[in-house]
């Protein structure tokens, strides 16, 4: 079938298409109620199916004729340290922890936040959980402990699951000291904490807290699949929100599993068998659909990878990965690939490795620039493709689908919606824009299996956040255009979360936190374009006094708030110390034409502005 057979008949009849992808996977109970709308007025897809996330990635593979493939590669050129898991091996692993879980009382629909780093006990607590039917939340090994708290409190997690440490590249980072804050900070205690001693570092453990991970396992019983239905929660992640407080999105088991089956075959054009990797974090919604559950639930080898693109140890250690594990489609975030081309431009290093082997790159998390893009498909003659998506839709809006039917490649295009997704260009008052024109992109209802149904614990939020604006769409946030052929712009986000390295993060949160320091009168943060990460933070701030203040020590603080508050992540570490903010006479802070000025693009002064010498004094100042 051609994309646009394929396309239109996903629109045309949503229950008709995504009943005949259910049937590619295996449910203890077949849906027959395929598409529905709950007491909320949201659409859920195969409420009345029963299935299992963990059967469908491991018990049924080993049932299957999969039992002795590789299921996972971990590969950890930090601890030098590689590790290979037949799907037998790692069914037999996942069940052990699920019993350790479900030892500390941990039950279908119970909540288990997971704080790893990149090891195989991350993707193996991940499916635990899925085999109980408990709701996983992790949360990336770089947040501090204020953004573990929040999380703690809103998730409400039975049991959390760490380590003694992370590994960043060199750097050993010890997680218990920030485990221990943030429990101390939350209001909501998870009634255990089951700790992973790493070689690298031993956490100090709390008594009446704290359980020695092997010790646990090794006292544990194998515990089997339990069912779910199809609109139950799978996991949580959260993401940021403009309002600072993350929002918890939910993916249910069932959308999911039909959406990751068939993106793994339409989109990335990988066979069961075949070697796939996703180059990022379980932290973020790539490492959860490409790392984990995608290529599992198709039956692939996936590749669980501790390190970074450059010094670990140099900018061929992707190049390595491939050439040893035979990886056919590799997946990351354009920021990787613009360090890689930093360090190593002529691609040295990369022809030092047999690299046949690799027939895709595939990128999102942010926009390919067209430099990268071309580096890319000129130094490795492969396909480059270029695909967009969101935490909250868990898989590809738009893509060029490879395994249906390969477009002409577009530099700055992530080529066509994805079947499913209906999406639309609409102008502020919603209606739809003709090509060409810039504006909000919408997706029309109902979204297709795997997108998020609700907020955790808010679906008011989750309706008025995306639902409300334009009645009968989903707000995705972000800005764009279809041109003449149909080929999707992205053009960035609308609100203040900015994209820096792939990672969303709110601008707004950051604004709170700088503007807590005693000294600071007034602050504005904005995102401004990075060569290497897309987007860095960029903070102005307007100072109570400025009599023997030094800025450039106020400024190091602010830096320090944001890091312990935030974390690393953040990358916030630039500040602008000014007289006065821009604003227009209602109030209102020019972030836009303050992001314009910053990136030495045209912009015009809006005639609403209040103080236009305030404009001119920053421009002195950049």
């Amino acid at each position: 079938m051609s994309y646009q057979d394929e396309y239109q008949a996903s629109i045309n009849d949503p229950a008709t298409f995504w009943a005949e992808k259910a049937r590619q996977i295996d449910w203890y109970k077949p849906p027959t109620n395929v598409l529905s709308v709950d007491e909320h007025g949201i659409h859920r897809w195969f409420a009345d199916g029963e299935l299992n996330t963990c059967h469908l990635a491991l018990d049924y593979h080993v049932d299957n004729g999969r039992a002795d493939q590789i299921a996972l590669i971990y590969d950890s050129p930090v601890t030098n340290q590689q590790k290979k898991f037949s799907y037998r091996e790692l069914r037999d692993e996942v069940a052990l922890c699920a019993g350790m879980l479900k030892a500390q009382g941990v039950e279908k629909g119970d909540r288990v936040v997971i704080y790893l780093p990149m090891i195989p006990e991350a993707l193996i607590s991940m499916l635990a959980c899925a085999r109980l039917g408990a709701v996983h939340s992790v949360v990336f090994g770089g947040f501090a402990p204020p953004e573990l708290a929040v999380r703690l409190d809103d998730a409400t997690p039975k049991v959390l699951l760490t380590a003694s440490c992370g590994i960043e590249i060199n750097r050993v980072i010890e997680y218990k000291p920030i485990v221990d804050k943030a429990i101390e900070m939350a209001e909501h205690k998870p009634g255990r904490c089951i700790v992973l001693q790493r070689s690298q570092a031993t956490a100090s453990m709390q008594t009446g807290q704290d359980l020695d991970w092997e010790q646990a396992i090794a006292d544990a019983e194998p515990a089997a699949c339990v069912a779910v239905r199809g609109t139950d929660p799978l996991y949580i992640l959260y993401t940021s929100g403009t309002t600072g407080k993350p929002k918890g999105v939910v993916r249910e088991n069932g959308g999911h599993a039909v959406a990751m089956k068939y993106s793994m075959s339409a989109i990335y054009d990988i066979e069961p068998g075949e070697v796939y990797w996703a180059a990022s974090d379980v932290g973020w919604v790539v490492g959860h659909s490409y790392i984990v559950y995608g290529p599992l639930i198709h039956g692939c080898t996936t590749v669980l990878y501790e390190g970074k693109p450059i010094m670990t140890p140099d900018a061929g250690a992707f190049w390595r990965v491939i050439s040893e594990h035979g990886v056919k489609a590799l997946f990351t975030a354009p920021t990787a690939f613009r360090a890689i081309k930093k360090e190593d431009p002529e691609a040295l290093l990369a022809r030092q490795y047999d690299l046949s082997c690799l027939q895709t790159i595939f990128a999102a998390g942010e926009r390919l620039d067209p430099p990268t893009y071309e580096w890319l498909a000129e130094t490795f003659k492969v396909p480059v493709l270029d695909h967009w998506w969101q935490t909250e839709t868990g898989w590809a809006i738009a893509a060029n689908l490879h395994g249906l039917e390969s477009m002409p490649v577009k530099s700055g295009s992530s080529t066509m919606p994805v079947p499913g997704f209906n999406v639309q260009i609409l102008d502020e008052a919603g209606h739809q824009l003709p090509s060409d024109e810039q504006g909000f992109i919408a997706i029309k209802l109902p979204l297709p299996p795997s997108c998020l149904t609700t907020i955790w614990g808010d679906v008011e939020r989750f309706k008025s956040n995306y639902l409300e604006t334009y009645p009968g769409y989903f707000t995705t946030g972000d800005g764009g255009y279809f041109d003449e052929d149909g080929y999707l712009f992205i053009m960035g986000r609308v609100d203040d979360v900015i994209n820096v390295a792939g990672h969303r993060l709110s601008t707004g949160e950051m604004e709170e936190i700088v503007g807590k320091h005693p000294m600071v009168a007034e602050c504005a943060v904005i995102g401004r374009r990075d060569e290497l990460k897309g987007q860095l933070p960029m903070g102005f701030v307007v100072l109570k006094d400025t009599e023997g203040v030094k800025p450039d020590e106020i400024v190091q603080e602010l830096v320090a708030l944001v890091r312990q508050d935030i974390g690393a992540v953040a990358a916030f570490k630039e500040a602008l110390v000014v007289g006065r903010l821009p604003k227009t006479r209602s109030g209102k802070i020019l972030r836009k034409t303050l992001r314009a000025m910053v990136d030495g693009d045209d912009y015009v002064v809006p005639s609403t502005i209040e103080d236009p010498a305030a404009l001119d004094e920053i421009k002195v100042l950049l």
